[in-house]
């Protein structure tokens, strides 16, 4: 199948929006991880720290336990590439060490003066997200004069600050942020705009899989699991406007819904 790769959330997080506590056993997560791959996955993103509104920081430690045996186990049955879901550079650090190749990070090396350089000397992909503020607070009161030119400009920035401490251009990605710090409209622009961030040159992660935005529009999808359609609409979107990478919680219908999507570009093109 041709455009954007599906990357498959394994949240092995008691407190994520959507799937928290679901996976609470590391066999549960390996196992997950393994079926999203038969799904069609072709990344798993593993996450030990939920970064959802108004979450809570989780010590480096716990965040360890969580994610590393995960990853083991992972690698251990499967060769394709893993992401670690992080924010703290001594958790990708040790998440490299077992096997992951990708480092996405929602602070966009920024929770840590040593990120930059850290993500240099692992030579690791770096995935820089925005995000206005941080978990705990970053939906209180989320304002930009342009959003789409702030995030764009906010993004290159710290993609400049990543090769400067070493990593190179061709390993960054950048993903918008949806729902970090942001209004229903903010994002809506930003999925509107999305071409100011592929214009940058730099490959686009999209994540926007059974986020908030989609109760914001459809106001009975107030459970995250009742939000299939709202994410599959938002996921052909990104692909549509030039995603390289959509993280999503439900793979095997994403990955069908690209196929229909790809089947009617080329019938057009045949026209």
């Amino acid at each position: 199948m041709t455009g954007p790769r599906v990357m498959g959330i394994v949240n092995v997080t008691p407190d994520s929006f959507s799937d928290g506590g679901r996976l609470a056993t590391v066999e549960a997560a390996i196992a997950h991880g393994m079926h999203l791959v038969d799904q069609g996955a072709a990344i798993l993103d593993v996450g030990g720290e939920s970064t959802r509104p108004g979450a809570e920081p989780v010590a480096a430690a716990e965040e360890l336990e969580r994610v590393l045996p995960v990853i083991v186990g992972l690698r251990a049955r499967w060769d394709g590439p893993i992401s670690i879901d992080t924010l703290k550079p001594v958790v990708a650090r040790a998440a490299v060490g077992a096997g992951a190749i990708m480092w996405n990070d929602v602070s966009a090396l920024g929770a840590s003066p040593d990120s930059p350089a850290i993500a240099a000397d692992l030579g690791c992909d770096v995935v820089l997200m925005h995000m206005q503020g941080e978990p705990r607070t970053m939906q209180a009161d989320p304002r930009y004069g342009d959003v789409v030119t702030e995030v764009r400009d906010a993004l290159v920035h710290r993609a400049e600050v990543a090769m400067a401490a070493g990593v190179p251009r061709e390993r960054i990605w950048l993903d918008p942020g949806i729902g970090f710090g942001k209004t229903l409209a903010h994002n809506l622009a930003l999925i509107r705009r999305l071409d100011a961030l592929i214009d940058t040159g730099f490959p686009v992660l999209f994540g926007a899989s059974r986020k908030r935005m989609i109760q914001a529009i459809d106001p009975s999808a107030t459970d995250p699991m009742d939000r299939l359609g709202g994410s599959l609409a938002l996921a052909l979107e990104a692909a549509r406007r030039g995603a390289s990478i959509l993280r999503v919680h439900d793979v095997r219908e994403t990955v069908q819904a690209l196929r229909i999507q790809a089947a009617l570009a080329a019938e057009s093109s045949l026209d």
